[in-house]
């Protein structure tokens, strides 16, 4: 079995995700991981399925159809899994939206070797006010011998800074 990773982004409609799900079905695949989503007013994301090698042009033809009906979708094989190390954080940000947030927080995050395994962004209403508020919620892994004091100090350096407020914890991990 060999796992492939399809990227796909195009005009959303009702019905998408299903096509997706018969398509690789159709090649017999299965449908393993996703991340999908409206954004921008499009739907986007990544979804990791599994299958015989020799059905990949299968695959690869099945979505295709779907491709046809205004989706771009790119088919890759996915990498290695690496063995985890090092310590796992989930890091919480949320405040007032503005530009930089995020180019401060990840080079932060660069300098210290952390690696981002999942990050998620969103803008909402504050509650009494309207405006608008940046949420950043990450889940990372800090190499091993970093400890998560220092992260944190770090973080607390561009919190003022860029005037958001930073919550890091450990992360609950799933097992493998």
């Amino acid at each position: 079995m060999t796992r492939m990773v399809l990227s796909v982004v195009g005009s959303d409609r009702p019905g998408l995700t299903q096509a997706l799900a018969a398509a690789v079905l159709s090649a017999e695949g299965n449908w393993l991981e996703s991340h999908l989503s409206q954004l921008g007013g499009l739907f986007v994301g990544s979804v990791l399925v599994e299958i015989r090698a020799e059905a990949v042009d299968a695959l690869r033809m099945a979505v295709a159809r779907v491709d046809a009906r205004g989706l771009d979708i790119r088919i890759a094989p996915a990498g290695d899994v690496p063995q985890a190390e090092g310590e796992a954080l989930q890091l919480s940000l949320v405040g007032q939206d503005r530009p930089g947030i995020v180019n401060q927080v990840t080079d932060v995050l660069r300098t210290l070797d952390a690696n981002i395994e999942t990050f998620a962004t969103r803008i909402e209403p504050a509650p009494h006010s309207g405006a608008s508020l940046f949420h950043m919620d990450a889940q990372l892994r800090l190499p091993v011998g970093v400890p998560m004091t220092e992260l944190q100090r770090a973080l607390e350096a561009v919190s003022g800074e860029v005037m958001v407020d930073i919550a890091l914890a450990l992360a609950v991990t799933r097992p493998v």
